[in-house]
C-alpha cells in the first residue's frame, strides 16, 4: 500500500461468473437491508488516497464495490452488471468514510446503483448512469440506536432509466441517533423510473419484521434541482416523513415529472420546504408543521 502522500492507482479488470466467489481481492462484510451480512467483491477498508479506473464487475453474488472507513477515494469510469432480479447486488457502497467521489460510471443491478451508508461526509457523485436497478440511495440509516449520520452529499448530472427509484432517502421506523443533512440532487434525468424523488422513513423489505415505531433519524437541508423526465408511477415525488421527527428544509426547484404524457402528482407526509421554478408535480410541502 502506497503512503497518504502517494496516490494508489488501480487498474482492474473482474470478470465474475454467477455462483462463483473466489477473487484474490480482499472481501468485506457489511450488513444489508435485510439484516445479513454481505461480502463486498471488491473492498477498501481503512484506506486513504485511492483511484479506482476502468474497473468492470460483471454478476457479483453481494455488493461489488465496497468503501468502508476510507478517505479521499477516487471511482472514476467503472462498469457495473448485475440482472435486476438479483438482490443485495447494490453497485457501490460507501460507509463510515469521507472525501469519495464516484465519477463517470455505468451501473446496472439488482438493488441500490449507488448506496450511501451511515457516517459518510463530503460524497461527490457525477456522470452516472443507473439501471437496472434501485436508483441512488442514502440509507438505509436507523439500523442502530446509536449512529453516525450522512452530511455533505452531492449527486450531480445522473441519469436513471428503468430503475425502482430515482434519487432515494431511506431510514428504518425506529429510534435512532442518525440524520441526513447538507444534500444536493442537481441535474437528473429519468426515464420510466417508478419513484423518481422519494424519503421513506418507514423502510421495510417486504414488509416483514418491520419495527413498527417513528423513524428518528433527522433528516434536513435536503436540495432537489433539476430534475427532468418520465415516472412510472402518477406520483412521482413522494415524501413518507417521520411523525416525531418531520423532514425539516427541504428545497425543489425545476422539477419536471411527466406520467404517460400528462403531469405528474406529489405526495407529502410530514415534510417542510419550500418549493421555486418550474415545478410538475406541484409542490406539497409544508411551511411549517402547525
Amino acid at each position: 500500500m502506497a503512503n497518504s502522500s502517494n496516490l494508489l492507482i488501480m487498474r482492474l479488470t473482474i470478470i465474475l461468473v454467477a455462483l462463483v466467489h473466489s477473487l484474490s481481492a480482499k472481501t468485506l462484510n457489511v450488513v444489508t437491508d435485510y439484516g445479513a451480512k454481505a461480502d463486498g467483491t471488491l473492498a477498501f477498508q481503512n484506506v486513504r488516497d485511492v483511484l479506482v479506473t476502468g474497473t468492470t464487475s460483471i454478476n457479483s453474488q453481494l455488493f461489488h464495490i465496497v468503501i468502508d472507513a476510507s478517505q479521499n477515494v477516487r471511482v472514476d469510469r467503472v462498469e457495473i452488471v448485475a440482472p435486476d432480479s438479483s438482490p443485495n447486488t447494490d453497485g457501490i457502497h460507501v460507509e463510515d468514510s469521507t472525501g469519495v467521489t464516484i465519477t463517470n460510471s455505468n451501473i446496472g443491478t439488482g438493488d441500490d446503483c449507488i448506496s450511501i451508508g451511515k457516517g459518510t461526509q463530503n460524497l461527490w457523485i457525477e456522470g452516472i448512469k443507473c439501471g437496472p436497478g434501485h436508483g441512488i440511495s442514502i440509507g438505509s440509516l436507523g439500523k442502530e440506536a446509536v449512529e453516525p449520520g450522512v452530511q455533505n452529499v452531492t449527486v450531480k448530472n445522473v441519469v436513471l432509466t428503468g430503475t425502482q427509484n430515482g434519487l432515494r432517502i431511506k431510514s428504518w421506523a425506529r429510534q435512532s441517533t442518525g440524520f441526513v443533512k447538507s444534500i444536493l440532487f442537481d441535474g437528473a434525468t429519468m426515464n420510466n423510473v417508478k419513484y423518481p424523488i422519494i424519503i421513506d422513513q418507514d423502510y421495510c423489505p417486504d414488509r416483514k419484521n418491520c419495527p413498527g415505531q417513528n423513524s428518528g433519524v433527522k433528516i434536513s437541508q435536503v436540495t432537489y434541482s433539476n430534475v427532468r423526465g418520465t415516472s412510472a408511477t402518477q406520483v412521482a415525488v413522494l415524501f413518507k416523513c417521520s411523525p416525531s421527527s418531520w423532514c425539516q428544509g427541504i428545497r425543489m426547484a425545476n422539477v419536471q415529472l411527466s406520467y404517460r404524457g400528462q403531469p405528474s402528482t406529489a405526495s407529502c407526509q410530514n415534510a417542510i420546504g419550500t418549493a421555486g421554478g418550474l415545478m410538475v408535480p406541484q409542490s406539497c410541502l409544508k411551511l411549517s408543521s402547525t
